[in-house]
């Protein structure tokens, strides 16, 4: 098994402080149908941190069943964690991190197909506002 295909805990954003700061003063953007709220930050060579931290969130007011949210949880984070090399490698290049929350919009579930699409537009999309971001500002 590869270990750089697989979602470890590390990799989980998780803390009462750091979501709440995330959705304080991170940016948003949504790809439908999901909502990306992310925070770039200078990663620590020093430290063994991942280069993202996740998290995602099914609101229980669009599904009342538990057993609904946690399949499109457990589907919106394997579409990541296969796909997560399109921001891994930028963010690798440019010595940058992301804490990054992904809330799924619908109110249907969606097909797996549908969402792993949509995840890949939604990192190159991501990617591309953090190259953005770092192309404008100046390196000490």
């Amino acid at each position: 098994m590869n270990s750089d295909n697989r979602l470890t805990h590390a990799e989980r954003l998780r803390g009462e402080i750091r979501v709440n700061n995330l959705f304080l003063s991170g940016e948003s953007f949504i790809a439908y149908p999901y909502r990306i709220v992310y925070a770039v930050s200078k990663a620590d060579e020093s430290e063994e941190s991942p280069r993202a931290a996740l998290l995602v969130s099914v609101p229980k007011k669009r599904f009342k069943r538990a057993v609904k949210r946690n399949r499109l949880r457990r589907c919106i984070k394997e579409a990541y964690r296969l796909n997560k090399a399109l921001l891994y490698n930028p963010l690798q290049e440019l010595g940058l991190k992301v804490e990054l929350a992904v809330v799924y919009l619908d109110k249907k579930i969606q097909p797996y197909a549908s969402l792993e699409k949509r995840m890949k537009e939604m990192l190159q999309k991501l990617t591309a506002k953090i190259a953005q971001a770092a192309a404008e500002t100046p390196n000490p």
